[in-house]
């Protein structure tokens, strides 16, 4: 099999290491195949590819589709990030906990990401190219966010020597609370 794929601490959430090939010339690898991911038990069929970039210091999320939600495969083509995944399952024992890998175009590693998590990510390089497969279309009448410093949830967001640069929209994203209202 092409890839490495271990298990995280909350139960759906992998990471994935594919094989790369390199040599004087540069380097190969496969970001993704249908086969092998059915084999490893990750056949979750995607729809739509997404990609962004983003300058040190941008912090993206935390989002979700209320409705709509998407399954993400998650990688860095260039540049680095910290990101992180939210359990909003309603009936999962982890619920509220988060997780985190640091991504990098150097070591090509990806987060597989399933339905019932909110994420979002922040950028450690000067610039990161940041790529995801999803397992839905985006709805946007159907988004929903919590706010990356929710004391709730207390993700360790790495320091920096700068603010976070986060949108308007991501400044004012609600509490973890409010969607345990729902």
């Amino acid at each position: 099999m092409p890839f490495t794929i271990t298990p995280c601490p909350i139960e759906g959430l992998f990471e994935i290491q594919p094989k790369v090939f390199a040599d004087s010339r540069g380097s190969f690898f496969e970001s993704y195949s249908e086969r092998d991911f059915k084999a490893a038990g990750l056949g979750t069929p995607f729809v739509q590819d997404n990609q962004s970039r983003s300058i040190k210091g941008t912090l993206r999320g935390l989002h979700f589709q209320k409705t709509h939600p998407q399954g993400k495969l998650v990688r860095v083509i260039e540049g680095e990030v910290f990101d992180v995944a939210v359990d909003i399952r309603p009936d999962s024992p982890s619920r509220g906990k988060w997780h985190a890998v640091v991504l990098s175009g150097e070591r090509q590693n990806q987060f597989y990401i399933p339905e019932g998590f909110a994420h979002g990510f922040l950028v450690l390089s000067d610039t990161a190219i940041f790529a995801y497969k999803c397992t839905d279309f985006y709805h946007p009448e159907d988004e929903g966010g919590i706010i990356w410093n929710d004391s709730a949830i207390g993700i360790t967001w790495p320091e920096l020597s700068m603010e976070y640069l986060l949108s308007e929209k991501d400044a004012k994203l609600p509490r973890f609370a409010a969607l345990e209202q729902r």
